[in-house]
């Protein structure tokens, strides 16, 4: 009996495909919601290391303009309208309030140093929200992804024994395959949480790290500007 009950089995076919296509109608959206929110989590993980790739690569290219020494104004120039980096769009935001505060006779208005800083605070504020689009996606998915599977799990498990007491057989080759069923929907959940989990610690300490480095330069080029203010 034994070897009939490994035998049938042994000829069940266990691969992911089969296994879903075996699944209730309830499992099957659950590994489907799963599986979205796997490719979903991945397309923001790559689209998101580009990103910041690139943003590290821009400030560190201002860093060597501002630095070289050329006068403000003609890096601004230089610039123009249509900054293309982070970095660059915050040192335009300072010096457009800048050349706003000047009256026609030369004098600056009265409180320019403080809005000079709010323009600065308002461009970082954007660039932050355009750094973390996306991460909260990735948190969402990182804490709910393996309570979805477990509902998954659960549904499947509450199948296999309906299953067995409408056969009224509990050999292997009944409850394998409802089992099976119902563990994939766990597994699926672990595999779209972990990478989000751990691809959302990195990438918002990344985004930090930059946005550390736009108010340090932030408050570098308010104090030259404050040092122009009081000359």
């Amino acid at each position: 009996m034994e070897t009939e009950t490994l035998a049938a089995a042994q000829e069940i076919d266990f691969s992911v495909l089969a296994l879903f296509m075996k699944a209730t109608l309830t499992n099957k959206l659950v590994l489907i919601t799963l599986l979205l929110m796997s490719f979903w989590s991945w397309s923001i993980i790559i689209q998101r290391l580009l990103t910041f790739r690139r943003a590290r690569a821009e400030a560190e290219e201002f860093d060597r303009a501002f630095w070289s020494g050329e006068p403000l104004d003609e890096l601004y120039e230089a610039i123009g309208p249509q900054p293309q980096g982070a970095s660059e769009r915050i040192f335009v935001a300072a010096m457009t309030e800048w050349r706003r505060s000047h009256r026609q006779d030369g004098k600056l208005i009265a409180g320019a140093q403080a809005r000079i800083d709010r323009a600065m605070d308002v461009a970082i504020a954007r660039e932050n929200e355009a750094l973390n689009k996306g991460l909260g996606f990735l948190a969402t998915t990182g804490s709910t992804a393996p309570f979805i599977g477990l509902f998954g799990t659960v549904w499947g498990i509450k199948h296999s024994f309906e299953q067995i007491a409408i056969s009224q057989n509990t050999n292997l080759a009944v409850v394998a395959p409802g089992i099976a069923e119902a563990l994939l929907a766990t597994a699926i959940g672990l595999v779209a949480a972990i990478p989000a989990v751990v691809a959302y610690n990195k990438l918002n300490s990344d985004s930090e790290r930059i946005l550390n480095g736009y108010e340090s330069f932030a408050d570098e080029f308010s104090t030259i500007l404050s040092r122009q203010l009081d000359a």
